[in-house]
């Protein structure tokens, strides 16, 4: 499965596809999308928008994990992102990829198992996660790849709604102190 991560940005925005089969994870492509500097905001997006197709369509990934909008930013920072975030998932399902997406504090969670840690530490867990020779940089980069991280781990931890055990209710089990006695019951 190929996974796509978006650390969304109105000044940069991060990228990076992951390839898994389970267990492994490895690096397909990584990179920021930076738009011109002084460049008028609508021009800005365009260029997120088509540099960000171009990378779908490159990478041709199963589907796209995006991080959500930060609640602690001011309203006029908000409304940028909002819109650099609206682009992103416009070039998404244009190519029909389905979104997912994930907050700040759960991919921190998922990669660095800490949901305050700090972006070093989740840039050195990525390079740990992905063999790396070297941290990606920028920091946009990594966090991107963190997403990424994210939706391989959650998505393999997500039970499915059909299966009659208590344990398959839909409830997600992302650690073992998740776990109660009863999930393992009739297995």
């Amino acid at each position: 499965m190929r996974i796509f991560g978006i650390d969304p940005g109105s000044v940069r925005t991060g990228y990076g596809c992951i390839e898994t089969g389970g267990a492994r994870c490895a690096l397909v492509c990584s990179g920021a999308i930076v738009p011109p500097p002084g460049s008028a905001f609508p021009e800005k997006l365009k260029v997120i928008h088509l540099e960000l197709s171009a990378r779908l369509a490159d990478a041709r990934p199963d589907c796209v994990a995006i991080e959500s909008l930060f609640h602690g930013l001011n309203t006029r920072s908000a409304f940028a992102l909002a819109h650099a975030r609206g682009v992103m998932l416009l070039a998404a399902t244009q190519l029909g990829l389905p979104v997912v997406e994930y907050a700040p504090a759960e991919v921190k969670r998922a990669v660095v198992g800490f949901g305050r840690a700090e972006k070093p530490q989740v840039q050195q867990m990525v390079t740990l996660l992905l063999g790396l020779d070297a941290p990606p940089k920028p920091l946009d980069v990594s966090d991107a790849l963190a997403v990424a991280l994210c939706h391989a781990h959650t998505a393999s931890s997500t039970v499915p709604q059909a299966d009659a055990t208590p344990f398959a209710r839909g409830r997600r089990v992302t650690s073992w102190r998740q776990l109660r006695p009863e999930d393992l019951e009739h297995r």
